[in-house]
């Protein structure tokens, strides 16, 4: 949320004021507009600061602070975060855990997370990458409908990495 100048912290010498209902006061001097918010014991807030003269309302600063701040977290309630959900497997998987490990994948993909596909290799399982390259093919084109590669399977250590997105 932006700093607000308010009351004796506004610093022109004319502003243009605008009243509790939103209307068009006119154009007043500082002291007079602050007093006339004194009369309607509210504040005097700078809404426009880069306007020609300053646009001030007035209202009641803490309320509209109040308002601000549950509109916040209302916006907040209703944005979504994605995750970055992790699958790990082996070369040498089994069919059966393979198929347990698409179905998570799919989930997760449905759910709108990314999700990490890392494929570990131990010992002298490195030399046969094409045991890794058929399994990410094979996650690849079972869940071709609902995702997409966001980055291409790359080597990381001792690990084959593969990032898919949602559709």
């Amino acid at each position: 949320m932006k700093y607000l100048r308010l009351n004796d912290r506004i610093v022109a010498k004319t502003l243009r004021l605008i009243g509790p209902e939103g209307e068009q006061l006119g154009i007043f001097t500082r002291d007079l507009a602050i007093k006339k918010a004194r009369e309607y014991e509210l504040d005097l807030v700078e809404v426009a600061p880069d306007a020609q003269p300053p646009v001030c309302r007035v209202m009641d600063f803490a309320k509209y602070l109040y308002d601000m701040k549950k509109k916040d977290r209302e916006a907040k309630k209703h944005q979504k975060q994605t995750q970055l959900k992790e699958v790990r497997l082996t070369p040498r998987i089994d069919d059966h855990d393979f198929e347990t490990k698409l179905k998570h994948v799919k989930e997760f993909l449905n759910k709108k997370h990314k999700v990490r596909i890392r494929v570990v290799f131990r010992g002298r399982e490195l030399a046969h990458k094409e045991f890794a390259d058929r399994l990410l093919a094979k996650i690849l084109q079972e869940t071709a409908n609902i995702g997409k590669i966001d980055r291409d399977a790359h080597m990381l250590g001792k690990s084959l990495l593969l990032i898919l997105c949602p559709k």
